[in-house]
């Protein structure tokens, strides 16, 4: 273990930060990230070191995917219930960089996403599906934060993650891959969560939306760094959302032909989207990818972990008049 820490010093003199902007103080921060299994990577040190990063990067509203502690310590070995410091333990870990509001989204296992945030968070709808045709994996929440005069509205997601269908028996997994009913899957996860959010709205492309999480799919704007098949069913979900609601892929418009990685694996499946109103906001909105973040696989790799995440954190600075 020693000698992994002393990797990750090295690496963190090598690597370089792609977000280095800091935050006007005249503008709203928010800051996405999927922290695997409830910063996994972050419970040997009581979080100290994941805390003070995200007080450095000063964020006045944070979204965490997967926000609950599922493993002990370097290592695969399954937390009980009620060994498990989040979610139930964020109010203790959101305080400590400064924020005193926390929300969490529906879920139906321990993958929930949390937000935490300097201003009060209202729910609106915790969404898990109702019948085996529409349940949304990992859950999804939808939550309004009220600034001076504006009132926003974040949808929080993590959908389906795997290649096979939802449920699919370990001997039908195989055929399951082949049909491609992973995609399709999360294709109707998505379709569903937009039909009890922002689809209720009849005037949504001029209120201020906010949809992110992981969405474990492609896009097909990106296909110029993965060539794959136009005709693939990996752009089932991202079409579906372009074609279907009014969402702009936030990161792609904000940096036309910039490509940005969001996992270790060098995919972005992490994507914040917004309305043309939000948008009209945003002054900045990039990947960090800093000494910190990096992804660095486990030695053991061990199910797949990275330190401290196998997914990069999304920072996003928006103006709000009369905030105070």
């Amino acid at each position: 273990m020693k000698r992994f820490v002393a990797t990750l010093i090295i690496l963190s003199c090598l690597c370089f930060s792609v977000w280095a902007k800091a935050k006007d103080e005249a503008s709203v921060r928010l800051l996405y990230w999927n922290i695997q299994n409830g910063m996994w990577s972050g419970q040997g040190d009581n979080y100290n070191t994941f805390v003070k990063w995200v007080k450095e990067k000063n964020p006045d509203i944070c979204v965490w995917c997967e926000a609950s502690s599922n493993y002990r310590t370097a290592s695969a070995e399954k937390l009980d219930d009620k060994e498990r410091f989040l979610p139930e333990g964020w109010q203790r870990l959101a305080k400590r960089y400064g924020h005193k509001h926390v929300y969490k989204g529906g879920h139906r296992d321990n993958f929930p996403q949390v937000i935490t945030s300097r201003y009060p968070i209202e729910n609106v709808e915790r969404i898990v599906g109702n019948n085996r045709d529409s349940v949304v994996s990992h859950g999804a929440g939808w939550a309004r934060i009220r600034l001076g005069k504006k009132q926003f509205n974040i949808v929080t997601l993590h959908t389906w993650p795997q290649a096979y269908g939802f449920s699919v028996k370990k001997e039908d997994r195989k055929a399951s891959r082949a049909r491609f009913e992973g995609d399709r899957y999360r294709r109707m996860e998505i379709e569903y969560i937009l039909k009890n959010t922002i689809a209720t709205s009849e005037n949504a492309q001029n209120e201020y939306w906010l949809m992110m999480g992981d969405f474990n799919a492609i896009s097909r704007v990106d296909n110029h760094i993965y060539r794959e098949n136009p005709a693939s069913t990996k752009f089932l979900v991202h079409d579906y959302i372009h074609s279907y609601s009014p969402y702009i892929d936030l990161l792609w418009k904000k940096n036309p032909g910039d490509f940005f990685r969001t996992t270790g694996s060098g995919k972005r499946i992490d994507f914040i989207y917004v309305t043309d109103a939000m948008y009209k906001l945003v002054s900045n909105a990039g990947v960090v990818y800093d000494c910190y973040t990096t992804p660095v696989r486990d030695p053991q790799k061990l199910s797949n972990f990275w330190h401290p995440s196998d997914h990069l954190p999304i920072v996003v600075d928006f103006r709000v008049e009369n905030l105070k």
